[in-house]
């Protein structure tokens, strides 16, 4: 089939896709836009047709094809001209929570490095009392001390005891600490 009958065959079908889009729509407008997008991807397509075959039937596959998967996506989609839906699509400020472990992180650089130290691998690291001790090479009374000192520094310091000020510094310090304890 030459290039100008395959075009010819188009313009004819047309009268036929209006129909069958405008009985999958309901609408005269809706219709039209399926029959344009219709011609625009049998014309883009045109080599998966096969001469000789049925153009008007692949040319209303195509149209249905094209109509459900319009009607599947606008399922997901809401209406919402005037922004008030999205408007309600919202999620509260992480700020304060980016700023409390910041704050956490400091202070953690602040206390002494044995309790760090035994707070990180029992708190962070997930290990046993008795293998902190081991790691530490102590006895486990020493590293439950020492945890429950640290544990005790922290919170004097997060509730803004002992003149605590965030250092930035620190706080890139702990978290480099933190995340190789995490990972480790």
């Amino acid at each position: 089939m030459s290039e100008q009958d395959f075009k010819r065959d188009l313009v004819n079908a047309i009268p036929s896709l209006r129909a069958f889009a405008r009985s999958l729509s309901g609408n005269r407008d809706r219709a039209d836009d399926l029959v344009q997008e219709t011609l625009a991807k049998a014309i883009a397509n045109r080599e998966r047709y096969t001469p000789g075959t049925n153009l008007a039937a692949w040319l209303v596959t195509i149209l249905r094809n094209h109509y459900y998967t319009e009607g599947r996506k606008r399922k997901r989609e809401v209406a919402d001209s005037d922004g008030a839906y999205a408007a309600t699509l919202t999620s509260t400020p992480q700020q304060p929570g980016h700023l409390e472990l910041s704050d956490f992180l400091s202070a953690l650089q602040s206390i002494p490095d044995d309790q760090r130290e035994a707070l990180i691998l029992i708190g962070a690291s997930g290990f046993s009392y008795e293998e902190a001790a081991e790691i530490l090479g102590t006895r486990v009374g020493t590293v439950k001390s020492r945890v429950s000192r640290a544990r005790a520094r922290l919170e004097e310091l997060m509730n803004g005891g002992g003149g605590f000020r965030r250092d930035d510094a620190a706080v890139q310090q702990s978290a480099a600490l933190l995340s190789e304890a995490l990972s480790g």
